[in-house]
C-alpha cells in the first residue's frame, strides 16, 4: 500500500533493480494499491479513526492469502492531520492489527527531529527498526544501515554499508570476524618460477594473504600479473582489481614484458575492475569487492594497489577496512595479493596503511644502484609457516618475463622490456 507512488511509476522505478512487479501482479502474488491523501482535501473535525484503511487493507490481504505487507510512506497518511494523542492511539492499534492478522508488516517512516520518526512513537511499538543513513564524508557518499532493535533475536548493532545496483540490494556487515578460518597446507604458484625456489620451491600458501611493497616503478604490479596468470593457467578464476591503470592499459603494458593476459579474460578466467579510490568511501569499496568475490567466485585476488586507499579516508580507516578484507578472503580460501607504494627508501620496511602484521608473505622490491647502473632487488621480510629464502635477489622485468638472478652470479646480457639493446652493423 503506497501513499506517495501511483502503481504505474513505483513498478517503474523498481525495475532499475531487477525486479518485475507486473509478473507478480499478474501471477496474483502481488497486489499494489496507491491511496490518496490530499491535505487540501480533508477537514479534521472532531474525533476519527483508521477504520476505512483497516476495511481496504483487510480486503486486499484476503484476496491474494498475502503473507507481507508493506505501508509506505506512514507519514503521508496522517499528513493532513495535527491531533498528536488520536495519531498515537490510531498507531498503536494498526500495529496490533496487522499483527492479529497474522502477517509481516514493513513500514517505512521519515526521520524526525531528535527522534528515529516523526512522531516518536513508531520505533516504540515496532519489533523490529532499521535505520537507513546516507552519509557524505569528503565529497564521498555512503548509504548505511543500523539495527536499532529487534525483539527475541540477537543481532548486529554496528553500521553496515550497503550498495543499491541494477541487481537489488546487498548488505555487507563490517563487524570484526572472528579468526577461526582453515589454514591449507596446499602451495599455488607464484608464476615466476625464481620467486617460487626462494619459497622452499612451491610457491604461496593458498588461502595466504601476500603483500608487494616498494617505490614507484619497481615491478609490484608485474610480479602480481605474473601470480594472476599462474592462477588462470591451473583453471582457477582470478580477479584483479586495478586502482591505477584501465584493463587495456594494462594488458598492454604487461605484454612488454612477456605476458599476455586478454587469452584468460577472453576465458572468463580473469575479470579486472578498475577504477578510482575516489570513487567510493572505504566501507563502499569493501562492500564493492565483497559483491565482485560473491558473483565471480575466485580462487585468487589481486588488489594493486592498497595504498591508494589512504586517500579516502584516514591511515586508522583505511587498516580497518583492510583487515577485515583480508579476515573475509582467508574465510574463502581465496589466495590475495595486494601491492603498496611506500614513499622512499627511508620508509621501504614500513607500510602505509599498516597491515604488514596481519600479511602471511611479504615481499619487498626495491631500486640499487649498480655497476654504475639502476637496478631493481627483491627479498622476502617474511614468510609464515614456510622455509624461505633471506637472500637478495636482482629482479629484472625482460621482454622474456621477470628473471631473479643470484646477486653472486655473473650477469648475463640482459634485453629488458624498455632497453633493448642496439644490433652493431658488424655484428649481424
Amino acid at each position: 500500500m503506497a501513499f506517495e507512488e501511483i502503481p504505474e511509476e513505483l513498478t517503474a522505478n523498481v525495475r532499475s533493480l531487477d525486479f518485475d512487479l507486473d509478473k507478480l501482479v499478474g501471477e496474483k502474488k502481488l497486489i499494489i494499491d496507491h491511496v490518496r491523501v490530499e491535505r487540501s482535501e480533508i477537514e479534521e473535525t472532531g474525533e476519527y479513526d483508521l477504520e476505512g484503511l483497516f476495511v481496504r487493507l483487510g480486503h486486499a490481504i484476503d484476496s491474494i492469502a498475502a503473507k507481507r505487507v508493506v505501508l509506505d510512506t506512514l507519514e503521508t497518511l496522517f499528513g493532513g492531520l495535527s491531533n498528536a494523542s488520536i495519531l498515537r492511539s490510531e498507531l498503536r492499534r494498526l500495529f496490533r492489527w496487522l499483527k492479529d492478522r497474522g502477517v509481516t508488516a514493513i513500514i517505512t517512516a521519515e526521520r524526525g527531529e531528535g527522534t528515529l520518526t516523526r512522531h516518536g512513537l513508531e520505533e516504540y511499538v515496532s519489533d523490529c527498526v532499521i535505520v537507513l543513513d546516507h552519509r557524505v564524508t569528503e565529497q564521498l557518499s555512503t548509504r548505511r544501515l543500523r539495527i536499532v532493535k529487534y525483539r527475541g533475536s540477537t543481532h548486529g548493532t554496528n553500521e553496515f554499508p550497503f550498495l543499491i545496483d541494477e541487481n537489488g540490494i546487498s548488505v555487507l556487515p563490517i563487524t570484526s570476524a572472528l579468526l577461526t578460518h582453515d589454514a591449507p597446507t596446499e602451495r599455488v604458484s607464484s608464476g615466476i618460477k625464481e620467486l617460487d625456489g626462494m619459497l622452499s620451491g612451491e610457491g604461496y600458501f593458498r588461502g595466504a594473504s601476500v603483500l608487494i611493497s616498494g617505490t614507484a616503478g619497481t615491478g609490484k604490479t608485474s610480479i602480481a600479473a605474473n601470480f594472476a596468470a599462474a592462477c588462470c593457467a591451473r583453471g582457477e578464476r582470478c580477479l584483479y582489481f586495478a586502482f591505477e591503470e584501465s584493463p587495456k592499459q594494462l594488458v598492454r603494458n604487461m605484454r612488454s614484458i612477456g605476458l599476455d593476459l586478454q587469452p584468460w579474460i577472453d576465458n572468463k578466467l580473469l575479470q579486472i575492475h578498475s577504477a578510482r579510490p575516489s570513487l567510493h568511501g572505504l566501507e563502499m569499496h569493501l562492500a564493492v569487492v565483497h559483491k565482485a568475490i560473491r558473483d565471480f567466485q575466485p580462487h585468487g585476488v589481486v588488489i594493486d594497489p592498497i595504498s591508494n586507499f589512504t586517500a579516502s579516508g584516514s591511515a586508522t580507516d583505511s587498516k580497518s577496512m583492510l583487515t577485515r578484507l583480508v579476515d573475509f578472503l582467508k574465510s574463502r580460501q581465496i589466495t590475495a595479493v595486494f601491492t603498496s607504494l611506500v614513499g622512499g627508501v627511508v620508509a621501504l620496511e614500513e607500510n602505509d596503511v599498516g597491515v604488514s602484521s596481519i600479511i602471511d608473505t611479504w615481499l619487498l622490491v626495491r631500486d640499487v644502484e649498480l655497476h654504475g647502473e639502476r637496478t631493481r632487488g627483491l627479498y622476502l621480510l617474511k614468510s609464515r609457516g614456510m622455509a624461505h629464502s633471506n637472500r637478495v635477489r636482482e629482479f629484472l622485468l625482460t621482454v622474456r618475463g621477470v628473471q631473479l638472478i643470484d646477486w653472486s652470479t655473473s650477469r648475463p646480457p640482459i634485453h629488458t622490456a624498455h632497453n633493448e639493446p642496439q644490433i652493431s652493423p658488424t655484428h649481424k
